[in-house]
């Protein structure tokens, strides 16, 4: 049974002192997010701790910051070597301080020329350009390094740069990966010089020396697995733990569904309509939000997740983190690796272990049973045709009849 605020309360230190009327919020929070009462009692006697020293030495929340609470932990508090839980929780304090106003908001790092004039270059990015979040991070992020290696921490004097320096840089970045991390990099190179010349940084625009990526459109094929393949993935699950439950259900989303893990990631208790049983996606890409079928094995491992593992929590996301704090799953690379090690734990290799890699193998396999490609595309989400004529090069049997005879040969 969760005890009570007052009986939380009762944590000697509590009752009065500059942090008693803030303990409240302090422990509902930690309650949301599905931390046990035992934890949340520790939290609420360091709390304690905190409040008499702030007594004894005539300090106030005003004075506390990063600095001040770390030497509290080094000098003050007998079990800062042994407990790992102490430093979170007393910046999870000093965040509901600061939310309050009675403690000083955090000190902005030092930025140096190059880190300010590429933190313009994201608000442009976003205020401007209208970006999504994650363009944005990519575009920024190439373009800081771009600064840093060209002019360190000192002045930015962008007048000096010549094109043979663009060029230099792109070699050294794009040289030991692949296709699509190069498009990244040129491709926001290119913005980035385009913006230092529209907001008359330079004077004249250096994007056209950009190097252009060999990259065809529908050149390569789609990396994909075998029918049985994927089931084996599937059956190689380990549904005798809630991870493995969890986990097995978001297997079968990616490969019953072909979502992105993205989408995932995004998907909503209230997006999954028990009655009707469909699935509402929340996507930022190809057709945006859309409504799914939800097959019953799909339904059925949903189901078993969230009445038998799923942490009650105050999150509305579907898939939560297994320990506290009960938040939804970080990012798509959190995916990545779940399907990584599936493939290694079904002994299943594949030169492409990401999540999309299941999403490429349903869209071959309903070509191979006689789907459209019109009928992969909306399955799929795909906005542009094209993103689904990659797959006609998978079909062998209709390719093969369109091939030409060798001469003197068979075809």
């Amino acid at each position: 049974m969760t005890p009570s605020f007052a009986q939380l309360k009762t944590v000697r230190g509590l009752d009065c002192g500059p942090l008693a009327r803030h303990v409240e919020t302090y422990v509902t929070l930690l309650q949301e997010q599905g931390y046990q009462p035992r934890t949340v009692r520790e939290h609420l006697h360091l709390i304690a701790h905190v409040n008499r020293w702030l007594v004894r030495t005539g300090r106030g929340p005003r004075d506390l910051n990063e600095p001040v609470l770390a030497r509290f932990l080094k000098h003050h508090w007998r079990r800062a070597r042994s407990d790992y839980g102490a430093w979170p929780a007393l910046c999870r304090l000093l965040g509901i301080l600061r939310e309050a106003g009675v403690a000083p908001p955090a000190p902005a790092k030092p930025r140096n020329p190059a880190q300010r004039l590429a933190d313009d270059y994201r608000t442009y990015l976003s205020d401007a350009r209208g970006l999504d979040r994650s363009t944005i991070y990519h575009y920024s992020r190439h373009s800081e390094t771009f600064l840093t290696e060209r002019f360190g921490c000192g002045a930015v004097r962008l007048s000096t740069l010549q094109a043979p320096e663009v060029i230099s840089f792109v070699r050294r970045h794009v040289r030991r990966h692949g296709s699509g991390h190069a498009l990244q990099v040129v491709t926001a190179l290119r913005s980035f010089l385009r913006f230092l010349h529209y907001r008359g940084h330079v004077t004249t625009d250096l994007s056209p020396v950009v190097p252009a990526v060999a990259h065809w459109r529908l050149a390569g094929l789609p990396k994909h697995l075998p029918a049985n393949d994927v089931q084996k993935v599937l059956d190689h699950c380990d549904r005798m733990t809630a991870v493995g439950r969890r986990n097995y259900a978001i297997l079968l989303l990616l490969a019953r569904l072909g979502l992105r893990a993205g989408e995932v990631i995004a998907l909503h208790l209230e997006d999954i309509d028990w009655e009707k049983s469909q699935l509402t996606i929340r996507s930022k890409k190809g057709c945006g939000w859309a409504r799914l079928p939800l097959p019953a094995d799909v339904g059925k491992a949903l189901a078993v997740y969230l009445r038998q593992d799923r942490p009650r929590c105050s999150c509305r996301h579907v898939f939560v983190r297994m320990v506290a704090p009960y938040v939804r799953l970080s990012d798509s690379p959190v995916i990545a690796v779940m399907t990584r090690n599936a493939l290694l734990k079904a002994g299943v290799v594949s030169a492409r272990k990401g999540a999309h890699l299941f999403r490429h193998s349903l869209a071959t396999e309903m070509l191979r049973q006689g789907a459209s490609l019109e009928e992969i595309g909306q399955v799929l989400r795909h906005k542009d045709p094209d993103s689904t004529a990659i797959y006609a090069k998978v079909d062998l049997d209709a390719l093969r009849q369109l091939a030409v005879a060798w001469p003197g040969g068979g075809r």
